[in-house]
This record gives C-alpha cells, sequence and structure tokens, in this order.
C-alpha cells in the first residue's frame, strides 16, 4: 500500500482528496495535518465523512511517507517544505501555484495530457491550477500542432469552491447568489501557466492572449469557451483533437452541447469543437475541485508509482 499524507486538510480540495483517497485500492491514508484543526475528527470539518474514517487532524507528520500532498494556501507550500523535510523516497504533489512556473526547483508540470513521460519519473509534482487546467486542454491540441497564429479569446465561469472557504464579500452567499461577475480581467494568474504552456509546445507563438474569468452563482465546475481563427475545417480540427487525446484516461471529444452536470464530480473533461467562419470555437468543462484540484493530483500520484491512471478515480456524475 502507498503510504499518503495530506498537508493542509480542512479546505475543499482536501476534502475532495481524502474521499478519493479512502476509497483508493492501493493507498492508505496516514495522516492528515492541520494546524487549525489538530485533535478533532475529520469528519467534524467534512462532514459527509461520519461513518468513513476515524481518522482525527494531526500536527505532526510523516516524515517516511510514500508520498505528501500539499493543500496549503498559495506561497505556504515553500515555506512548509522549507521547514519540514521528508525522506529521500517521499514523492510531493504540490497543489499550489508555488511551483507550477519552470524555474530553479524539481517540480514537473502535472498535466498528464501532456506532460505524462515526465510525471512517470518525477518525485515531484505541480498540479496545474482549475482554469488552467481547462483551458490548456481547450486550446493546447492547436500549439502542439503548430496552429496558434492569432489572438486566444477565451470566456471561463467557475464556481463557488474555486475561491476556497475562507469568506469574503463575493463569497458569501448573500452576494453570490442571484448573482454573476467577472474579476481579474486580462490578468489572472492562471495566465501565467497556460502562457508558458503554449511557449513550450509553440515556441514562436506571441499573439494576445484574452482571458476573462467569472464567478458563477453555483458551487462547482467550470465552464469555458476558447476561440481563435482557424483556416481548416471543423473536421480537420477534430482529427487533431482526437489524435491529441486518443489515450487520454479522461479528456473526451464530444458532439453534444456541454453543460456542468455531465462533469461535475468526476475528474472527466469533455470538449467541444464548433467552427464558424474562419473561427474555431472551442468548449471545455471539467470540475474544478477534481480535474481542476484533487483528481487531478491522484491522477497524477497514479502515474507516478506506475498505476493505472484512472486507478480510484471511476467516479460517476451526478446528472440529476
Amino acid at each position: 500500500m502507498i503510504e499518503t499524507g495530506i498537508i493542509g486538510g480542512a479546505g475543499y480540495t482536501a476534502g475532495e482528496l481524502i474521499r478519493i483517497l479512502l476509497r483508493h485500492p492501493e493507498v492508505n491514508l496516514n495522516f492528515i495535518y492541520s494546524t487549525s484543526q489538530p485533535g478533532k475528527p475529520v469528519s467534524t470539518i467534512h462532514q459527509d465523512l461520519v461513518g468513513e474514517t476515524e481518522l482525527t487532524f494531526t500536527d505532526k507528520i510523516n516524515t517516511e511517507a510514500d508520498v505528501v500532498f500539499l493543500c496549503l494556501g498559495h506561497g505556504n507550500s515553500k515555506k512548509f517544505l522549507a521547514e519540514h523535510k521528508f525522506s529521500k523516497k517521499t514523492k510531493i504533489v504540490d497543489l499550489s501555484t508555488d511551483f507550477r512556473m519552470d524555474g530553479n526547483h524539481a517540480f514537473v508540470y502535472g498535466l498528464p495530457e501532456f506532460n505524462k513521460d515526465a510525471i512517470k519519473k518525477a518525485d515531484f509534482v505541480a498540479n496545474p491550477g482549475c482554469f488552467a487546467t481547462a483551458i490548456s486542454l481547450a486550446v493546447l491540441p492547436l500549439a502542439k500542432e503548430n496552429l496558434l497564429r492569432k489572438e486566444l479569446h477565451i470566456n471561463a465561469v467557475t464556481g463557488a469552491t474555486g475561491a476556497g472557504t475562507s469568506l469574503s464579500e463575493t463569497t458569501h452567499f448573500t452576494w453570490r447568489d442571484n448573482n454573476f461577475s467577472a474579476y481579474k480581467a486580462f490578468e489572472h494568474q492562471h495566465l501565467n501557466e497556460l502562457g508558458q504552456s503554449l511557449k513550450n509546445l509553440q515556441p514562436d507563438y506571441s499573439a494576445e492572449v484574452n482571458f476573462i474569468p467569472n464567478r458563477g452563482n453555483f458551487s462547482r465546475g467550470i465552464h469555458a469557451t476558447a476561440y481563435t481563427k482557424f483556416e481548416g475545417s471543423l473536421e480537420d480540427a477534430k482529427d487533431i483533437y482526437s489524435k491529441a487525446y486518443h489515450d487520454a484516461a479522461f479528456t473526451f471529444l464530444t458532439g453534444e452541447d456541454l453543460h456542468l452536470k455531465q462533469v461535475v464530480n468526476t475528474n472527466k473533461c469533455l470538449l467541444k469543437l464548433q467552427k464558424s467562419g474562419n473561427n474555431l470555437l472551442i468548449t471545455s468543462i471539467i470540475d474544478n475541485l477534481l480535474k481542476g484540484a484533487s483528481g487531478q493530483a491522484v491522477q497524477n500520484m497514479n502515474l507516478m508509482f506506475g498505476l493505472e491512471e484512472d486507478l480510484g478515480l471511476r467516479l460517476k456524475a451526478s446528472y440529476f
């Protein structure tokens, strides 16, 4: 069994991670570290787990764990790893932004559809952001074929869980309910990840990437649309995407109209292509807490340990 630990166990992504790992056939969830909840039963915070686990939060870590997931706030993963030393055998999957950008660190960017071979060999993986995942899976097949030439226009809506558990004016129920708003237009932090991936696949791409993120009045999921100029036919585009994802465990091309209930509570990304004049429209949908966070983290763990990529992740959407 793979001995696993979670650092930062009280948030939404940690809750999803706990649920997956408790049911993973090759995993023993060894410890869940939390400085705010030590000694409390995990089920007092993640209340659907009553009767599912007797684990309690702890302020102690097992430095000999086989793999540790960091579910800390952005900027805190680097600090935690500087202060706590794990054994040489311990693999790390970080769910924050701290190690996603290329630099002087050993972390591999964990987008399995485009980085699977490197992930399999990695000891340290930086899990992509939720918007970055949905948008990258929508546009990277074009970059891989050197077919991005003009501006990218992207609009995406995320559920309230994307903002985490801490309350603020824009996450409070009375503000979010029956409401819709844009934020961080043209400057969202996940643009850096997307830009890095585009450059890695198509180094000469220099056109603008125009991204408008939005807050939706629902709990979970991301619905993203991206369009750009594309000289080929719709069938040409479908061939490119089918080739890119022919062996993908969770990313699928469909001709059906897309809506979030198709993917919420799953680790899937569904894509639909449409052509209008010279524009190719790509629609992408994911669950921000699963394929956009904890599900993809376990997908990366499976690859790092030589397991089947979808092990423990065949989750069923709640369609109604």
